[in-house]
């Protein structure tokens, strides 16, 4: 069960920052999958919207493929991930009416900072957004 803090791994931050780096005009997106509740492995998915410079739609197919991945590895949903190129770390009007699944870290990297690179939580359910504190874990 998610918290209002959490200690994420180190790894996969910088993974994560990473992809959004090498795709700097596109949101990135993807998945995480966790066992015992603590995040282990991305699955990154391709962005199927046909605005991907300013929204993310994962690709239906590619998401079934990963949530399929996750259960062979005993692995649950922990997070869903995307990145702002030209926009700060924080929900849009959009990322939060599409958010579906209440129980799970939405993860937003923002490449709006000139030279930092920025990664955010957030819970969202019902249109309400709460903020996940992340700090980095080895």
């Amino acid at each position: 069960m998610l918290t209002n803090e959490f200690q994420f791994p180190r790894k996969l931050a910088t993974q994560l920052l990473h992809y959004a780096q090498i795709s700097p005009e596109t949101e990135i997106c993807g998945l995480i999958g966790s066992l015992n509740e603590l995040p282990v492995s991305c699955y990154p998915v391709d962005n199927a919207d046909r605005h991907p410079e300013t929204r993310f739609l994962l690709d239906p197919k590619q998401q079934i493929a990963a949530m399929a991945a996750m259960r062979q590895r005993n692995e649950k949903l922990f997070a869903i991930y995307h990145s702002h190129p030209t926009a700060p770390a924080m929900p849009s009007k959009t990322d939060i009416q599409m958010a579906t699944y209440p129980d799970t870290l939405y993860l937003i990297i923002s490449l709006n900072t000139k030279g930092v690179l920025e990664m955010r939580g957030f819970k969202m359910r019902a249109g309400l957004v709460d903020e996940v504190i992340l700090t980095l874990r080895q």
